[in-house]
């Protein structure tokens, strides 16, 4: 299941997104999207986890918890087909 995460602090790393969902279960990836122009991170990301139960318990526990700083919104990515 793909997650997207925002709201994220301008500081977060992938390595930080990595941390926050590997205690749910295991992550297939983590992105943050760069802006190409100053390369520094837009304030969202994506996580890729294979259980979807393991996916909808990160959602729901990492869904408003505050890092570094930010109030995060994490819910499922909408996939295009």
């Amino acid at each position: 299941m793909k997650i997207l995460i925002r709201n994220l602090s301008r500081e977060t790393t992938e390595a930080d997104l990595w941390d926050l969902f590997k205690a749910f279960g295991i992550v297939k990836s983590c992105d943050l999207v760069i802006d190409k122009e100053t390369g520094t991170s837009k304030g969202f990301g994506f996580a890729e986890m294979d259980q979807k139960e393991e996916a909808k318990e990160a959602i729901k526990m990492l869904d408003g918890k505050k890092v570094a700083g930010s109030k995060i919104r994490v819910k499922k990515a909408k996939v295009e087909k």
